[in-house]
């Protein structure tokens, strides 16, 4: 059985998204992964060999003013040199966010790390979650119960420290980083069936 290498290039500016990064490696790591955490404000070299080396990669960053922080747009524009030689071609991507309005356009950040990784040539895995509490029977509790689909989006209150991350968004959080090991488990097998 192949053991996906996944890492996890995120930023955190108040620690809500530290705690959904936390939960997308234990997901990814109880599905079989080696699973690298990365900040993507104090990257290292070594930490840019270890995404070069990394079958999927899985972008967080909280939503701040519509779109990724500050921070990860410079990491963003850093994998410039992955753009021209191709370093990340065929490697899978996924992403998650989070902010304090239960829509926050969490939308666009996710649409950025899927522009992002178009342009390096890597491979989407969206959350593959139906939208939870959407449904007078259903609850607050659901998995995706913020209803998105391209990624894991969190909602934290604006006055709650990181107790306030909902338990159904690290859940889904966790969930994320489990699909995306299967997809690059599922990805390794396929390549070596057909070498």
């Amino acid at each position: 059985m192949t053991t996906p290498v996944v890492s996890i290039a995120y930023h955190s500016g108040f620690g809500h998204t530290a705690v959904l990064a936390e939960a997308v490696r234990e997901g990814a790591a109880a599905a079989g992964a080696t699973v690298h955490l990365i900040k993507v404000d104090t990257i290292t070299d070594q930490d840019w060999e270890l995404l070069d080396a990394s079958d999927a990669i899985i972008f967080g960053s909280p939503t701040y003013m519509g779109t990724a922080s500050g921070a990860f747009h410079a990491f963003a524009e850093s994998t410039s040199s992955r753009f021209f030689n191709q370093a990340w071609k065929d490697k899978l991507a996924a992403g998650f966010t989070n902010s304090a309005s239960k829509s926050g356009d969490k939308l666009h950040t996710l649409q950025f790390f899927t522009v992002l990784a178009a342009q390096l040539g890597m491979h989407w895995v969206n959350l593959g979650l139906q939208p939870g509490w959407n449904a007078s029977t259903a609850s607050e509790n659901d998995l995706n119960r913020l209803g998105f689909s391209l990624g894991a989006a969190a909602q934290s209150n604006a006055d709650q420290g990181v107790e306030g991350v909902h338990k159904a968004d690290v859940e889904t959080a966790a969930h994320l980083g489990r699909r995306v090991t299967e997809t690059a488990r599922t990805f390794a097998a396929g390549r070596t069936a057909t070498a």
